[in-house]
């Protein structure tokens, strides 16, 4: 049985999905995958079906009534991988802005390298974003400046959403106390495995903007993010 999954949640990600699929399968066959799908409308999990096909015991589509959000997607998707036998869990995008190339790199930083956590970096070595407006990358490089100076993490990417786990710091975590659901989820998995110390490395990538289907960031989002981070830091110092 394979030692790693790669979770991926969808939503209306049906212009994505089966070439995300066939390139992740591509590079190993050491690599499960499973599909988290919010009921999409545009029916991505029919085609994840019809997949499942032509990948038997490789890929797994897990199917949610609403769409609930990208926090939830993950929780969901690291309690079916903690029930399994993985050792490495990953998250990443339906859309191509992580590159499956390099799932490879960040299992070698944990499986030899003695990463706890590897992060696919946009900004260990300078800004490494492509096909983003210029307003975007500010804001994105901002934020995990401010989460970087609120926290204190040693962490350039902070909201990163490329990331494997080694299956014990997901075994450590609480899962059921994360609060929350959009891309302040990334910020908090990432605050509380540093609380705890576990080893986190930033591996070099470049983060492509999608070419298809749309973009779920939204104005809630960022709020969500941007005040999250300080009542998390809060109560951190109140429960060491």
């Amino acid at each position: 049985m394979p030692d790693t999954v790669v979770i991926i949640p969808t939503y209306n990600e049906i212009e994505n999905i089966e070439a995300i699929i066939k390139a992740v399968f591509s590079q190993s066959e050491n690599i499960d995958i499973l599909i988290v799908d919010d009921s999409s409308p545009d029916l991505t999990g029919l085609k994840v079906k019809e997949l499942q096909e032509y990948f038997p015991d490789k890929l797994f589509l897990e199917t949610r009534k609403d769409k609930l959000g990208l926090g939830t997607a993950y929780i969901y998707g690291f309690k079916w991988a903690l029930a399994r036998n993985y050792d490495y869990i990953f998250e990443m995008d339906a859309d191509f802005s992580h590159d499956p190339k390099d799932l490879i790199k960040l299992y070698r930083a944990c499986r030899i390298d003695g990463a706890d956590i590897a992060i696919g970096s946009r900004y260990v070595t300078g800004v490494n974003v492509i096909n983003w407006p210029m307003s975007r990358v500010l804001m994105s490089y901002g934020a995990s400046k401010y989460v970087r100076l609120i926290t204190g993490m040693k962490i350039h990417d902070t909201t990163a959403g490329y990331v494997c786990y080694k299956r014990k710091v997901l075994e450590s975590i609480d899962l059921n106390t994360i609060k929350f659901i959009g891309y302040a989820f990334q910020i908090e998995m990432k605050f509380k495995a540093y609380l705890k110390k576990f080893k986190i490395i930033e591996v070099p990538v470049i983060f492509t903007d999608r070419t298809k289907g749309e973009s779920k960031l939204s104005k809630g989002i960022i709020s969500e993010a941007i005040f999250g981070v300080i009542s998390m830091k809060i109560k951190s110092l109140f429960t060491k």
